[in-house]
């Protein structure tokens, strides 16, 4: 087979972050209620090309310096190189849960471009793993759909010590807008039809942000039965993703604005306490109450993880988007990203 060309995009959580992982807990305890949460890709992804292998993983990729590394050969012990903190982990642990299952497959993969920004809250890592999981898939047309793509995806991310949901690589499916429904370890989807476009901006911090730290610290509290954090997570969560699904179908970007503004005031009371040293959030908090941001905007809130990653704002038209757009960047010196759903 010829080399093909492959692209997947970045993963923009627009309501209900934290929400996957908070419903796998109904695997073991049923009060707890299940996850819902609002995704679209983004504009910016990952780019690559593969081909077919004799056997075993060949990677090369651009590094975070914008160099492109040495191709790697991974062959034995995919598992344990995933789990070792290399750079190539998320791309060697998707590697590995494919091949657990196909373990006669090949697979040379470049990826060649990367216009996502990293540890943004964004899912780099998810977009990658999907990636390489659509590569064996397109390459030994194993026929696989989107939802089994993104299983390897989510298997490989595990694989490094993440503690992920399942929201992350849904990416998978592009720009569409769609409902996540999680139910320990079952996922339903549900796209969102709209009636006419929505004019997002995302914003970079340009700061640092621990992720892992606040995976592991609302886990641990969410686990210990942290009361506030479960009804954010919970009865807060499904009232917002419900009226948010309405206001996108209609268009209605001023309610989607006061639904951002209402779910930061929440994230910010109710969850923010269990990781105060990530999700405090200083940078992201100067952003939201920027002046202009009430002015070209309807509302705004965190990204992803939250924490100092990345802001997004609902803006009032392309127009507006634009003058936010140039107040940030000459304001503050961030970088901005558009996104037209």
């Amino acid at each position: 087979m010829k080399k093909i060309d492959l692209f997947v995009p970045g993963r923009l959580c627009l309501f209900g972050e934290h929400s996957d992982w908070a419903g796998e807990y109904r695997k073991t305890d049923r009060t707890v209620k299940t996850g819902k949460c609002i995704i679209a890709g983004t504009d910016q992804g990952i780019y690559g090309s593969a081909e077919m292998e004799e056997n075993g993983f060949l990677l090369s990729q651009i590094l975070p310096d914008g160099s492109a590394s040495p191709e790697q050969s991974y062959r034995n012990d995919l598992a344990e190189k995933a789990a070792s903190g290399i750079f190539d982990s998320y791309a060697v642990g998707t590697a590995s849960a494919v091949l657990k299952k196909y373990p006669n497959l090949g697979l040379r993969l470049k990826i060649t471009e990367r216009t996502l920004p990293m540890k943004k809250g964004l899912s780099s890592s998810a977009a990658t793993c999907v990636l390489v999981a659509r590569a064996f898939n397109q390459v030994h047309q194993l026929n696989l759909s989107i939802e089994a793509e993104m299983e390897f995806a989510y298997r490989g991310e595990l694989l490094t010590g993440s503690h992920c949901g399942r929201m992350d690589q849904a990416c998978a499916y592009g720009s569409t807008p769609v409902l996540l429904t999680f139910d320990g370890d079952e996922m339903t989807t549900k796209i969102i039809p709209r009636r006419k476009p929505l004019h997002f901006l995302i914003v970079d911090l340009r700061a640092d942000k621990n992720t892992r730290k606040i995976l592991d610290d609302l886990n641990s509290a969410f686990a210990g039965g942290d009361r506030l954090l479960r009804q954010a997570l919970g009865a807060e969560n499904h009232r917002i993703t419900t009226d948010a699904c309405r206001a996108i179908e209609e268009g209605n970007a001023e309610t989607l604005g006061r639904l951002m503004t209402d779910a930061q005031y929440i994230f910010d009371e109710m969850i923010a306490p269990a990781c105060p040293s990530e999700l405090t959030a200083p940078g992201l908090h100067k952003v939201l109450g920027h002046e202009k941001t009430g002015i070209y905007s309807w509302g705004g809130k965190g990204v992803g993880s939250q924490g100092d990653g990345t802001a997004q704002f609902i803006c009032k038209g392309s127009v507006e988007r634009e003058l936010l757009h140039k107040a940030l960047t000459c304001d503050l010196g961030l970088l901005c990203y558009n996104l037209t759903l």
